[in-house]
């Protein structure tokens, strides 16, 4: 309940004093960075929670998402494959690219999920799943980004709304990789016949839906 609280409060907070600069940063960072969506209607966001299959499947039930990607990114292999990213030593970080519509769903709104549902104070590690490819990680995609993921990272330590200091990475994007084809949608897709989906999948969808019941889409 308290990082509940303190969430909503920084985001609240954010939106006031951010609301005018929204589209001037978004048309700048669109020109400076090809992974920055060119469009007034659309944006982009790069999160690493853990797990891609559990992220893709959270965030793609949010009012205003558009697409999400799972894939790859943060280390320095061209084109990695799961194989590879699964060894730990490509330097990526399982992630999703999130697309949306900031008319309808604001990045700190996205944040305020972040933070929700995962363990950001675990390093390198998210449950039973442990390597640097399972890091918490926010891919920044212009200043603005930057500035509002550090700045609720360095609150929330400050508030104590977490046992445990926040080790999530805050790093600029530089190249999104998305993972094969069989890793999209994979809830979705194999929700009635993979455990995972049933063991570790689906309580994670339950108590997100429990807490952002109204940021989820109704059709």
């Amino acid at each position: 309940m308290m990082l509940k609280t303190v969430l909503h409060m920084l985001f609240f907070t954010s939106l006031l004093a951010c609301t005018s600069e929204n589209k001037y940063n978004a048309m700048s960072a669109s020109l400076t960075n090809p992974l920055h969506t060119v469009s007034e209607n659309i944006d982009t966001a790069t999160f690493g929670t853990g797990c891609f299959w559990c992220t893709e499947a959270i965030f793609e039930q949010l009012n205003g998402v558009v697409k999400v990607t799972s894939g790859y990114s943060g280390g320095k292999v061209e084109k990695p494959t799961y194989k590879e990213v699964c060894t730990g030593e490509t330097g990526h970080a399982e992630c999703v690219q999130i697309l949306y519509e900031p008319d309808k769903i604001s990045y700190d709104e996205l944040l305020e999920v972040f933070w929700q549902v995962h363990d950001p104070t675990t390093l390198n590690r998210q449950g039973a799943d442990e390597g640097t490819q399972y890091r918490s990680a926010i891919f920044y995609h212009d200043a603005a980004q930057k500035q509002k993921a550090e700045k609720y990272k360095a609150e929330l330590n400050s508030s104590g709304a977490f046992p445990k200091p926040i080790v999530t990475e805050v790093s600029r994007i530089d190249k999104f990789y998305p993972a094969e084809n069989y890793h999209q949608e994979y809830y979705a897709n194999n929700k009635n016949t993979n455990p995972y989906c049933a063991v570790v999948i689906r309580p994670k969808l339950e108590k997100f839906q429990k807490v952002f019941g109204k940021k989820i889409r109704t059709n």
